[in-house]
């Protein structure tokens, strides 16, 4: 349920609702809007707790939340949320790009891309330290002396750094070097990593699952907003359908019914979900028009040499095309509102 305080209600007062939140057993988030401060009780439901909070000083009304997840749902905030981290903002209308290439794989790689996406317009820097790859033969990443190569890239553009963490025991590594904490595809059900990233504080980006209902993708956003961490954002990466002229089935349809269910920023990443180069500027652009808060793309200096999804990743060139696309339908919608 969610306590919702009266306008002008002091922080004392939503103090005392916090803690006697806490004390019936439920877990406390304080959450302050533009318009109001609601107090989210997490937990499990019981009639006479409702009568329990109506009655202290300062509340206006204890309303139920219908949505299966709680924190992540408009029910409890009623404005869009805007994830910020340097440069990079993303939600409540503004628009953030992350680019760059899918694994780190030099210094002069990284660095050369990060001056090249931020010269295009790019807010946010992408590249992956820790691969996961089906096959155990593959590349899987230079590890921490990537994490240091993209800290570099980050100190000369200050492009947030964006990149996957992988299992629970590199999270604090990760974060010591990372401005955003990705989740994959693949382990967007894993709960404990959806705890410790949540844990950590720092800004996730969570990828829905190639299987996922959109239920069980927002209550995979819950674990990491239950740690007490605000700044989430939900990446469409597209989805396994019976189609194969594409790596996945992009379903745009996914940012309006978010933004209809969530606070949440919404993310849509063309790259893997149609696993086409030529496809993805199109694509990009398709989800600037359905309302996206972001993108994020794989771009690559040489993309017939990248050690690892070359085969969807711009050049420096095409990416820059692309993002001269974006901003002439971001200015085309701005002009209608």
């Amino acid at each position: 349920m969610i306590v919702v305080m009266e306008t002008g209600a002091t922080d004392a007062q939503v103090k005392v609702v916090a803690q006697r939140v806490d004390a019936l057993g439920l877990k406390s988030h304080v959450i302050v809007g533009t318009e109001r401060v609601v107090v989210a009780a997490i937990g499990e439901k019981r009639e006479h707790f409702k009568d329990s909070l109506e009655v202290l000083e300062g509340v206006s009304a204890v309303v139920p939340i219908v949505a299966p997840y709680k924190m992540a749902s408009l029910e409890v905030r009623g404005e869009p949320s805007c994830i910020e981290v340097l440069d990079f903002k993303a939600g409540a209308g503004q628009f953030g790009v992350i680019a760059g290439p899918c694994s780190v794989e030099s210094e002069d790689q990284i660095l050369q891309t990060a001056r090249a996406v931020k010269a295009a317009g790019a807010t946010a820097l992408r590249g992956g330290a820790f691969k996961p790859r089906t096959s155990p033969y593959s590349f899987q990443g230079l590890k921490e002396d990537g994490l240091k190569m993209l800290a570099a890239a980050r100190d000369e553009t200050n492009l947030a750094i964006v990149t996957e963490v992988m299992g629970t025991g590199d999270v604090d590594l990760v974060a010591k070097y990372a401005d955003v904490l990705q989740i994959g595809a693949r382990n967007m059900q894993n709960y404990r990593l959806l705890e410790a990233v949540g844990a950590v504080g720092k800004p996730v980006l969570l990828k829905r699952g190639a299987s996922a209902t959109m239920d069980e993708f927002l209550l995979a956003a819950e674990y990491i907003l239950n740690e007490g961490n605000p700044d989430v954002m939900l990446c469409e990466r597209g989805i396994r359908t019976f189609e194969e002229h594409t790596r996945f089935t992009l379903p745009l349809a996914s940012v309006p019914y978010l933004h209809r269910k969530t606070h949440l920023p919404v993310i849509i990443d063309p790259s893997h979900g149609t696993g086409h180069t030529y496809m993805v500027p199109d694509m990009a652009v398709a989800a600037v028009a359905a309302g996206a808060d972001g993108l994020i793309l794989e771009v690559h200096p040489d993309p017939s040499s990248a050690m690892s999804d070359g085969y969807q990743s711009l050049n420096f060139e095409g990416f820059e095309r692309t993002m001269q696309r974006v901003n002439v339908v971001r200015q085309a919608l701005a002009s209608l509102s």
